[in-house]
């Protein structure tokens, strides 16, 4: 919803040139709140309102604005002011956002870029999107393990004002290899000693993430750890920047939203809902309905080759919906229970053993409730009451299958490399399906011989 509240005085500001309130208005609030008053404004009204900013003001109020917003800015205006913007926005950052735009777009921006910037940029593009190396920034606090907590302290307010973070302190030797790590509030804690090294007070035991590694590895070990960020280094050891903790807020919403879209069977999105193209949108949700549609099939071939039986017996078609619908549900729930724990490290494929006790557990429990009620309403159906016990043992059975199938089919995935939740729900009940419908009819022919 757009924040109308200064609307009015914004745009009369900008349009009797009144440059005093327009330069009080970008510094006297937080930049996120700046950012949402000028939501109603278009992208032109916008960046006027910017200009009245000091550039590191505005680099901080332009990244609370919309992703597509910030590339229709950085396309349509003039290069030396987005060059201008583009150089005070943290290196990761705006990475990202050069990747987005067009190629002439970034050669007319670079140049106006100063040349540590541009190599720097340079190099960060020269890393996988998904990896530690396409997600960190270089601007990183790096003191020499010789310092002593003084001089710490003085070179630390030299760099601070380029670094993104400094919560922590990365300590290097004079071949930039991370040899430890020093907390903010252990080196101000220890100005009582302030001729104390920092090699003698740092934390050589140091989590870091290899600049191959997957962004999601990366993002587990912040989590496991409760890390506020993770330095990341090459094969040498060598410090190439850190990943802070926003950035894996930011990996972490992306997986999920990855993995939701699996477990409901579509491609996974590469960009919003809203804006990515319908054509788009229908291939990758038509391609895996079309494997659904096949899969179903097999069902139909199923249920043919037992026509006979359900010509002699056709009350048993009644309840063919309710077989199905309570194995694939049961099988889904599993699913779901088991691809979320294993993407939350809560599960791993060693657990197996523990899962599949759980689940059997669980679905005879389930089984036998609903396979109760089943036969409670068979007993009013079935021509006898031998006929009405197919019920409750079909139930039971498809219950219990479809709560082991929805269970182990993500981790037999996970143990082969694959993502779990590729073995999405539809997945589960169509495969279920087809087990239900063998053993219902099976059941029936023990039964009603």
């Amino acid at each position: 919803m757009v924040n109308t509240l200064f609307l009015p005085e914004l745009r009369e500001m900008l349009a009797d040139h009144n440059e005093a309130d327009l330069v009080e208005f970008c510094n006297a609030l937080n930049p996120g709140r700046t950012a949402e008053f000028m939501e109603g404004l278009s992208n032109e009204e916008a960046w006027e309102v910017l200009q009245h900013a000091a550039p590191a003001r505005r680099s901080e109020i332009f990244g609370y604005f919309a992703e597509e917003r910030q590339l229709a800015m950085l396309q349509h205006h003039e290069p030396w002011q987005v060059a201008e913007l583009v150089e005070e926005i943290p290196a990761d950052d705006r990475v990202d956002l050069l990747q987005d735009l067009p190629d002439e777009r970034v050669a007319e921006i670079l140049p106006l870029l100063p040349l540590a910037d541009r190599r720097n940029i340079q190099r960060l593009r020269a890393y996988a999107e998904e990896t530690a190396g396409g997600l960190m920034t270089t601007e990183v606090a790096k003191l020499a393990q010789t310092l002593t907590v003084r001089e710490a302290l003085e070179e630390l307010g030299r760099q601070a004002s380029e670094l993104e973070t400094i919560y922590y302190l990365y300590v290097v030797d004079e071949d930039n290899m991370l040899r430890g790590i020093v907390s903010t509030r252990q080196l101000v804690s220890s100005l009582a000693k302030p001729n104390r090294t920092l090699g003698e007070m740092m934390e050589s035991d140091v989590v870091v993430a290899l600049v191959t590694e997957d962004q999601e590895s990366v993002a587990e070990k912040v989590e496991r750890y409760n890390l506020l960020a993770i330095p990341v280094v090459d094969s040498g050891r060598r410090l190439l920047g850190i990943i802070t903790h926003d950035d894996v807020i930011d990996v972490v919403r992306d997986e999920l939203t990855e993995d939701a879209h699996r477990i409901a069977a579509v491609a996974p999105l590469e960009d919003d809902y809203l804006r990515i193209g319908l054509f788009t949108l229908t291939w990758k949700r038509g391609l895996w309905l079309t494997i659904l549609f096949f899969a179903a099939l097999l069902t139909a071939f199923t249920l043919r080759s037992y026509e006979v039986e359900l010509e002699s017996y056709a009350w048993l078609v009644w309840f063919i919906p309710l077989i199905i619908s309570a194995g694939g549900n049961s099988g889904s729930q599993s699913a779901t229970l088991v691809i979320t724990a294993m993407t939350s490290g809560e599960v791993k494929f060693s657990d197996w053993y523990l899962v599949l006790v759980r689940e059997c557990i669980v679905s005879v429990v389930l089984g036998s409730f609903l396979a109760l009620i089943g036969f409670g309403v068979a007993l009013f159906i079935a021509p006898t009451v031998r006929g009405a016990f197919v019920i409750p043992f079909t139930l039971l059975s498809v219950i219990v299958c479809g709560c082991l199938c929805g269970a182990t089919l993500p981790i037999l995935f996970k143990r082969a490399g694959l993502d779990p939740a590729l073995m999405s729900n539809p997945f589960v009940a169509g495969i279920v399906d087809i087990l239900g419908i063998v053993i219902y009819i099976n059941v029936a022919r023990v039964l009603l011989g």
